[in-house]
């Protein structure tokens, strides 16, 4: 059951793209709001297939990558969900459906059958870890297609092309940066400080050396450092826009590329 809800949540976040990509072409806000709708109903199907996983055989455990996937997506869809309720953001499907499609189409093609987590362990450790990290990634992936339609909007505004998307306003994508962000960062370092003690919990030391760990000790520094120039000092929205798509390019890179190479 929960492979075939995984293909139903994939399948309902692919209309949802497809709808919000035909609304900003066609600029028809009706359009955008109905993508956002299939959105939210991919996301409750999502819910449920992410809390079917216990019936699998074996039940993958959620540090395992496929698993950690479909909860980021998960989270990164609700999270947006949720920003839908203060800002004007309907024009942000068009980004966010692509990769909760992408991510949990992944998750249903590995499932049940993905490879085991390179890493080991058991108790509450490593699972609070992929749900402290995983939720702050995917806020910090929010805040990182922000970020992007900021940069489009930016560019679109200062060469005076005449044609304009219906997209959310540069005001609201620098909210979202700064919200995403504030939420996010807290979370990414509850994630890395969980995911020392759990390494400590298995080797007897806080630092294993492995590229995961390191790459993602790198993306926390570079977070920090996003985090400080942002509430600060008079950082400006472009270079704060900036900042959060090179932000989590690298730190999809830390925490899923070098898993994916591993």
């Amino acid at each position: 059951m929960a492979v075939q809800l995984h293909q139903w949540t994939a399948a309902l976040y692919l209309v949802a793209c497809l709808v919000a990509w035909l609304g900003l072409g066609l600029r028809a806000r009706w359009l955008e709001r109905a993508a956002v709708g299939v959105l939210a109903a991919g996301a409750l199907v999502h819910l449920a297939a992410f809390s079917q996983l216990h019936n699998l055989n074996p039940p993958p455990p959620l540090t395992d990558l496929p698993a950690a996937v479909s909860f980021m997506a998960c989270a990164g869809v609700f999270f947006f969900l949720a920003l839908m309720l203060w800002l004007r953001l309907a024009g942000l499907a068009a980004l966010v459906a692509p990769l909760a499609f992408l991510s949990t189409f992944f998750a249903a093609t590995q499932l049940p059958d993905a490879p085991v987590a390179s890493f080991g362990g058991s108790g509450s450790l490593p699972h609070l870890h992929v749900l402290l990290a995983g939720t702050g990634l995917a806020f910090l992936g929010v805040s990182g297609l922000a970020g992007s339609l900021f940069l489009l909007e930016h560019h679109r505004l200062k060469t005076k092309q005449p044609v304009r998307l219906p997209l959310p306003s540069l005001e609201a994508l620098d909210r979202v940066n700064r919200v995403s962000l504030l939420a996010g960062f807290p979370l990414l370092t509850l994630g890395v400080v969980t995911g020392m003690m759990w390494v400590e919990n298995v080797q007897g030391s806080l630092w294993s050396g492995t590229q995961h760990q390191t790459f993602s000790a790198i993306a926390w520094a570079v977070y920090a450092v996003l985090v400080t120039l942002r509430f600060g000092s008079s950082q400006g929205a472009r270079q704060a826009a900036a900042s959060a798509v090179g932000g989590f390019a690298l730190l999809f890179f830390a925490v899923i590329g070098v898993e994916m190479l591993a």
